[in-house]
């Protein structure tokens, strides 16, 4: 398995030069650690404040790993805050938020890499958010006996740790100090693998930070005048599987409001998606029309004639599901799985996703609780609706099951911080 690890170590990279040919994403990864040892040398001298780090594999960890961070800055003083990401789309999000100056690509995994980044940090503590194994840094930290912190983490039968031939990524996980893990499943199966002392159930961190947001909760412009008194179904993070189980709904119920927001916002998918919904406009298009609108005349949505928007940009689909009156997640109908269904649930709104879930235990425990609605197909996804839509009181009943289960599940980050404190693991 090591020699595989070594092969993929290898080959990514070369793999990733080929593509950023033609694919921003993967120049983005490319350019990003250019020179990047130079960069951290240069942001780092030796004697800086001390560095807690935190490892993210992409922008969901990254919006896990923020509850904790805010709690660390509240709390304590004197030091710096690191967080890396593998790719791009973190990365790229994450430089845009001015509550992280220090924000960078983790550098390939390798024993001269880790090294190198380790004696620029030398970090007090570093926080791993849910996933996202790397052998040489995990070796290293452990070599150096830094704390290490695993949070939000998520363990189960299928992951390559319980299989007979997962001792090389079983022996990653003695690399970490603590396992805060989402699930009593998740303990319950990681304690096969690790003694017990070192684990605790501490639920996820985004329903911290989805609190946090819905908590301070700021206006979309243009989109209270796109809704009027319709009702609204606002889709978050569709892929092409999940617009296509809209389409006919759409065109069917003009008297309906829809806003999508796709989950990949390049220029060939948007005009694809725009293409799927006859009428639809982007969400610029809608805001610029606005601006230029004549102070009364005809509303802007009767001028653009549509009861479909797109969203054609990534920031606000947090803030979105507090419009809709029911709210659908993408990713159920795909390969990679079903995207967070705790962002649309902190508002009180009935969720609906796809089938394909069994890796989001949260969305399980929704339906459990009546809070969301999984389906199979468009037809079905359209007996739901058509049943649901005029029931003001179920909506309401299943809209607050949703939300009392997002706030009952909160306190893992407070858990993480009174962790730290305990074992002081920084100090002022």
């Amino acid at each position: 398995m090591k020699l595989l690890y070594k092969f993929f170590l290898l080959i990514y990279p070369i793999g990733v030069r080929l593509v950023s040919i033609w694919n921003p994403k993967a120049a983005s990864w490319i350019g990003g650690r250019k020179n990047l040892f130079q960069l951290l040398r240069r942001d780092f001298p030796v004697g800086t404040k001390k560095i807690v780090w935190m490892h993210c594999a992409s922008l969901g960890e990254f919006e896990q790993g923020k509850p904790v961070l805010q709690k660390l800055t509240e709390k304590y003083t004197g030091f710096r805050i690191v967080v890396t990401f593998f790719s791009p789309s973190g990365y790229q999000n994450a430089r845009k938020d001015p509550a992280f100056e220090h924000v960078y690509y983790l550098p390939m995994d390798s024993p001269s890499n880790a090294k190198k980044l380790l004696d620029i940090l030398q970090p007090e503590v570093i926080f791993w958010v849910k996933y996202e194994y790397w052998h040489y840094y995990l070796q290293e930290i452990k070599q150096r006996n830094i704390p290490l912190v695993l949070i939000s983490g998520v363990f189960h039968q299928r992951q390559i740790f319980f299989k007979w031939y997962g001792g090389f990524y079983r022996r990653m996980l003695q690399c970490f100090s603590h396992f805060f893990v989402q699930n009593n499943s998740s303990a319950a199966n990681l304690k096969a693998l690790i003694p017990e002392e070192k684990i605790t159930v501490s639920g996820d961190t985004r329903c911290d930070r989805v609190i946090y947001i819905a908590e301070h909760f700021t206006e979309v412009p243009g989109i209270d005048r796109f809704c009027g008194n319709s009702q609204v179904i606002v889709a978050g993070s569709t892929w092409e599987d999940d617009e296509a189980e809209w389409t006919h709904f759409v065109k069917t119920h003009p008297e309906i409001r829809f806003i999508v927001a796709p989950h990949e916002i390049d220029e060939e998918n948007l005009l694809d998606v725009k293409k799927e919904f006859a009428g639809a406009v982007f969400y610029s298009e809608w805001v610029q029309n606005l601006e230029t609108a004549v102070a009364g005349s005809t509303s802007a949505r009767k001028d653009m004639g549509t009861h479909c928007l797109i969203i054609d940009n990534i920031g606000m689909l947090s803030r979105l599901y507090r419009y809709a009156t029911v709210t659908y997640v993408g990713g159920g109908f795909g390969f990679d799985g079903l995207h967070n269904v705790l962002e649309a649930a902190v508002y009180g709104k009935p969720v609906i996703f796809g089938p394909e879930y069994d890796k989001n235990f949260e969305a399980q425990e929704l339906i459990d609780c009546s809070g969301a609605i999984s389906v199979e197909n468009a037809l079905e996804l359209e007996q739901i609706l058509n049943s649901l839509l005029p029931r003001e009181s179920e909506i309401r009943a299943r809209g607050l099951a949703a939300r009392d289960y997002v706030y009952n599940n909160s306190g893992a980050s407070e858990k993480i911080l009174q962790f730290i404190q305990k074992n002081r693991l920084l100090t002022n």
